[in-house]
């Protein structure tokens, strides 16, 4: 149990935004970044200091999103933190070739699924898939729901510059209204048409970049009829929504002390559950 476990409070607290990583999709990460392979500045803006970086906290953060087991929960623990909704870290296997992307994703969701199912009472997820091959991407969230349990699909926003918006990728979408789980649209740094005068000033990631981003792309989707298309999809947008969830943001973002400032925050009980709790319960079927 959680510190300051759920009998001291009416509410469970459910992190949903939790980064994780293979350790066949890391090697590959440094593997690009060591050979420039990746062809793309966001990437390289990035995952160089995280995926190369030999100082402590980098250190502890590839140590922190590999593990999926004893040290994750004692972090939970420690943090006050019940439950974690996993998501393949940004920007998941959406930089890779056709072939590789759609089968890592699926190596990635069977080793996240096995996670879940070893420690159900601590954690969910969400399937990886491969847009760049949009009729693979639709039907890899019909075996991660069904088969391993996973609780919906993420995609880490653009790929390549390419936006949702556009129609060969709207089978995703069909796919998840008819098995009833969301979509969660989770930010990347912006395409090489965009990044130019955020990262000439330091704003091109989670600091700025990433709402820039991740909000445009919100707009693009609501502009293009996809939610008139499929009107029972549910989407969630990292860093940005109405309906808002709690995040940590572990392991990029770790500090124990964060939950408890929270709970300082001005809410009655029952918004507070709604911000931990119901809500996530509500979008992600807990």
């Amino acid at each position: 149990m959680a510190a300051g476990g759920t009998a001291a409070r009416p509410y469970r607290r459910i992190a949903t935004e939790e980064a994780w990583i293979s350790a066949e999709l890391l090697a590959l990460y440094q593997g690009m970044l060591k050979e420039g392979s990746a062809g793309h500045p966001c990437f390289d803006s990035l995952w160089r200091r995280y995926g190369l970086g030999v100082s402590e906290r980098c250190i502890a953060v590839r140590e922190r999103m590999l593990d999926l087991g004893a040290r994750r929960i004692g972090d939970m623990d420690a943090a006050g933190i019940d439950v974690q909704i996993l998501l393949l870290t940004t920007p998941g296997v959406q930089l890779l070739d056709a072939e590789t992307a759609i089968a890592l994703a699926a190596v990635s969701n069977d080793q996240v699924g096995q996670a879940v199912k070893a420690h159900p009472d601590r954690f969910a997820a969400l399937a990886a898939i491969a847009p760049q091959a949009p009729q693979a991407a639709a039907k890899e969230p019909e075996r991660a729901v069904t088969r391993l349990k996973l609780k919906g699909a993420v995609i880490n926003s653009h790929r390549r510059g390419e936006y949702l918006d556009d129609r060969k990728f709207w089978p995703i979408f069909e796919a998840a209204e008819a098995l009833h789980v969301p979509i969660y649209i989770h930010p990347n740094t912006p395409p090489p048409d965009m990044i130019g005068p955020l990262l000439a000033r330091g704003l091109d990631g989670a600091i700025y970049g990433f709402a820039v981003e991740c909000g445009m792309h919100l707009l693009t989707i609501m502009a293009s009829g996809i939610l008139d298309r499929f009107p029972k999809l549910r989407m969630v947008f990292g860093h940005g929504a109405d309906r808002v969830l709690s995040a940590m943001d572990y392991p990029y973002q770790y500090v124990p002390q964060e939950v408890a400032a929270m709970e300082r925050m001005p809410l009655s009980d029952q918004d507070k559950k709604a911000f931990f709790q119901s809500n996530a319960e509500s979008v992600f079927k807990l």
